[in-house]
């Protein structure tokens, strides 16, 4: 199996690719990533030495690009995208060119070249807010920020050429990642960093909304698994972490960091701070899958990678003349 990681220097697909390329059955992988803020070619260090890994630097909107090495593989995990809620409320389309012109960008080279397996990765965001009860992958999609309306979209671009051209399309949308290597734009290494330099952080409203919060190697496992097992045409929501308030989560990153509540700062809620996010993620369990990770381990084992780890960690300066949202302090997105 030849695979096609896009976003592979990413957090999720970094983390994929040093899994995929343990696996006997891989021939070879191959990384299509622009090295954007987000993007790191350390997150791939140990594995570029490996013969079986090649590393393109290039967009997914590059057509010939895309082309050149869609025909080269066998099978694609597309990651590469747009993930940060505060930056598309003024970079929207920015996120839309990428998130669905470059889908289907990719889609149109999948159809031509024959892909035997596209694995398009998205988020629970796309649902939007449930105050009860979780979403099925037949629920209708309901996003409430720019950032979620580019995910739906490529997510029903992605299915519309599974229906009407037979790619053999699956869609996954998985809860909040964390984990090593994750930038600084998220909530969790946002406030792990800012509390182990004394930093305050600030939690939103009363810090009631609530996510499921997925190490990113257990989502890896299950991507792994739909790109093996899944059936095309079919979506596969990936949870079963740990649900929290944000207020339960900073209390435990306090712990972590050895810091206290003194360095919370509340602050009023964003815009369009969706509530709470819930999925049945029963279809891909019927798959075989189970998270391996306990919160407990996977927040322990983060803190410590941010604390060896200073160069990831946010400018202490910011730009004063950067958009207002590049300047929040916190986001709650988390894939």
């Amino acid at each position: 199996m030849d695979v096609l990681v896009t976003g592979g220097a990413g957090f999720i697909g970094s983390h994929l690719v040093k899994q995929l390329i343990r696996a006997d059955d891989v021939s070879t992988v191959t990384v299509l990533d622009a090295i954007t803020y987000a993007g790191h070619i350390e997150n791939l260090s140990e594995e570029l030495h490996s013969s079986r890994l090649t590393f393109v630097k290039g967009t997914i909107l590059d057509k010939d690009l895309v082309d050149y090495y869609v025909q080269r593989n066998t099978v694609i995990v597309h990651l590469a995208a747009e993930s940060h809620v505060d930056r598309s409320f003024y970079a929207a389309s920015t996120f839309v060119m990428t998130n669905v012109l470059g889908t289907q960008i990719l889609l149109n080279a999948a159809q031509r070249f024959g892909t035997e397996r596209f694995v398009h990765v998205s988020t629970d965001e796309v649902y939007g807010p449930l105050s009860s009860g979780v979403a099925t992958e037949g629920d209708p999609l309901r996003p409430t920020v720019p950032y979620a309306a580019s995910k739906a979209a490529s997510d029903l671009i992605a299915l519309s050429y599974h229906q009407t051209f037979g790619v053999p399309v699956c869609v996954t949308r998985s809860s909040n990642n964390y984990g090593p290597c994750q930038h600084a734009e998220k909530i969790i290494p946002l406030f792990v960093t800012n509390l182990l330099r004394g930093e305050q952080v600030t939690l939103h409203g009363q810090g009631e909304h609530i996510r499921n919060w997925l190490h990113v190697e257990d989502n890896c496992r299950a991507l792994e698994l739909v790109l093996r097992k899944g059936v095309s045409g079919e979506i596969y929501n990936i949870g079963g972490g740990t649900d929290l308030t944000n207020k339960a989560l900073t209390g435990r990153l306090l712990a972590e960091c050895g810091a206290d509540w003194g360095s919370v700062r509340y602050v009023p809620d964003r815009r369009s701070n969706d509530i709470r996010y819930a999925m049945d993620w029963s279809k891909i369990r019927a798959l075989g899958f189970e998270p391996q990770r306990t919160l407990e381990d996977g927040l322990a084992e983060t803190v410590d990678w941010y604390r060896r780890h200073p160069d990831r960690w946010p400018p202490v300066h910011r730009n004063p003349e950067a958009p207002k949202a590049e300047l929040a302090v916190t986001t709650l997105a988390g894939a």
